[in-house]
């Protein structure tokens, strides 16, 4: 491990969902489905693939798809240009897929929060809880 990355905090939140894992790699995947429960985007599964997030607020992430594993792990950069330190950010999103018996176990993992960050950390913690419950509503519709 790197100093740099010994420096770092991560955000993970953890959720079982009721659907299987086909059904929440999709609501991960397909733009349309993004848009309903994290942001607006041009997402493409591909590794390399670069695209965008638009928050309502009318920030612009910057991002490029790292890891496509179908249905057990999804990994990209997610990355927010500011003028302040205290803003910019530069880190990496996983989602990890487990399937249970009663459906999927989310493992979401924002890393490369460093330790000046107290403010955008916060709002990640909140922001992925808030994100996640959006995504339980996005799944519980019928196909």
């Amino acid at each position: 491990m790197t100093d740099a990355a010994a420096q770092t905090l991560s955000v993970v939140v953890e959720r079982e969902f009721a659907a299987p894992p086909e059904k929440l790699w999709r609501a991960l995947t397909r733009p349309h489905l993004i848009e309903e429960w994290l942001m607006k985007n041009d997402f493409a599964p591909d590794v390399g693939h670069r695209f965008n997030l638009r928050g309502d607020w009318g920030g612009v992430l910057d991002c490029e798809v790292l890891v496509v594993e179908p249905e057990r792990t999804l990994s990209y950069t997610w990355n927010f240009a500011h003028d302040d330190p205290a803003y910019a950010l530069e880190s990496v999103v996983t989602f990890t897929l487990t399937p249970t018996h009663a459906g999927t176990h989310l493992r979401m993992e924002q890393a490369g929060f460093r330790p000046g960050q107290k403010q955008a950390f916060g709002g990640a913690r909140v922001g992925w809880t808030q994100f996640l419950a959006k995504l339980d509503d996005v799944l519980a519709r019928p196909d």
